[in-house]
C-alpha cells in the first residue's frame, strides 16, 4: 500500500513522506523507552535500596524505625499535660478542701490514677504527720513516677545511638567489601565491581543518620516536656496540700 502511494507522488513528496514516517516511528520508540525506564525505576527503587543496604542492615533499620514510631506515639500521648495534670481534678479538690470535706477530697485523689492524683493521694496519707512529711511523701511518689517516664524515654535515646552505630558499622563493612574486591582482583577492578560495597557504606550511613537525628530530637523534646510536668506537679501539689492544712487549722 505504501508503494502504491509513493508511485503517485513526486520524488520530493515521497522523500518527505518517508521522513515523516521515520520520525513518527522514532518518536514512538523514544516514548516507549522513556515509559519503560520510568516504570523500571519506580519498580526497582525498593529493590535497589534493599540490595544496597543488604538484608541484614535493611531488617535492622526496619526494626529500629518501627520501635521509634511505637515509642513516639506512646510517650507523646503519655506526656500530655491534660493527662498528667487534669484541670478538673484541681478544681474539685480545691472545692472540697474549701468546704472542709477532707475525706471526700482524699477519696477523690485516691481513685484518680493521674500523675497529680497519685502525688496528692500520697501527700494526704501523711498529712496528719505535718506539712514536711506530706511533702516528702509526695516527692517520693513523684520521683517514682518520673523514673518510670525516664526509663521509657531512655529507650528513645538508645535508638538514636543504635541507629548511628549501625550506620557506622555498615560504613566500615561496605568499605571492607570494596577493599576485598581490590585485593582479590588480578587487574584493575571495574567501577561496577566496587559499587556494591560503596553503596552499602553510603546507604547505611545515610539511613543511620536519618533514623538517629529524629530520635535524638524526639528524646530531647519529650525529656523537656517531662521535666516541665514534674515541676508543675510538684508546685501544684504543694500548694494544694498547703491549702488543705490551712483549711483544717481553721475553726
Amino acid at each position: 500500500m505504501t508503494r502504491s502511494l509513493l508511485n503517485g507522488l513526486t520524488t520530493a513528496q515521497a522523500r518527505i513522506f518517508m521522513a515523516a514516517i521515520v520520525l513518527m516511528g522514532s518518536a514512538q520508540a523514544v516514548l516507549a523507552q522513556e515509559e519503560a525506564a520510568a516504570e523500571q525505576k519506580s519498580q526497582s527503587l525498593l529493590v535497589w535500596l534493599w540490595n544496597g543496604l543488604g538484608p541484614l542492615y535493611a531488617i535492622a533499620f526496619l526494626f529500629i524505625s518501627f520501635a521509634l514510631v511505637a515509642l513516639a506515639f506512646k510517650y507523646v500521648l503519655a506526656l500530655r499535660r491534660s493527662t498528667n495534670i487534669p484541670e478538673e481534678l484541681q478544681t474539685q479538690f480545691e472545692e472540697l478542701v474549701t468546704n472542709r470535706q477532707f475525706s471526700e477530697a482524699y477519696e477523690l485523689v485516691k481513685e484518680d490514677d493521674t500523675y497529680l492524683g497519685r502525688v496528692l493521694a500520697s501527700g494526704m496519707a501523711k498529712v496528719a504527720s505535718g506539712y514536711d512529711k506530706s511533702v516528702a511523701a509526695m516527692q517520693e511518689t513523684s520521683d517514682d513516677i518520673s523514673m518510670g517516664y525516664e526509663q521509657g524515654l531512655s529507650y528513645i535515646g538508645l535508638i538514636a545511638s543504635t541507629a548511628t552505630m549501625v550506620g557506622l558499622l555498615g560504613t566500615v563493612h561496605g568499605m571492607i567489601m570494596s577493599f576485598q574486591v581490590i585485593a582479590q582482583a588480578t587487574a584493575a577492578p571495574k567501577p561496577n565491581e566496587l559499587a556494591g560495597g560503596i553503596s552499602t557504606a553510603m546507604l547505611t550511613t545515610m539511613v543511620g543518620l536519618l533514623s538517629s537525628i529524629p530520635a535524638l530530637c524526639l528524646f530531647l523534646f519529650l525529656k523537656n516536656r517531662m521535666d516541665r510536668i514534674v515541676f508543675e506537679v510538684s508546685s501544684i501539689s504543694e500548694d494544694l496540700i498547703g491549702k488543705l492544712l490551712a483549711a483544717a487549722s481553721k475553726k
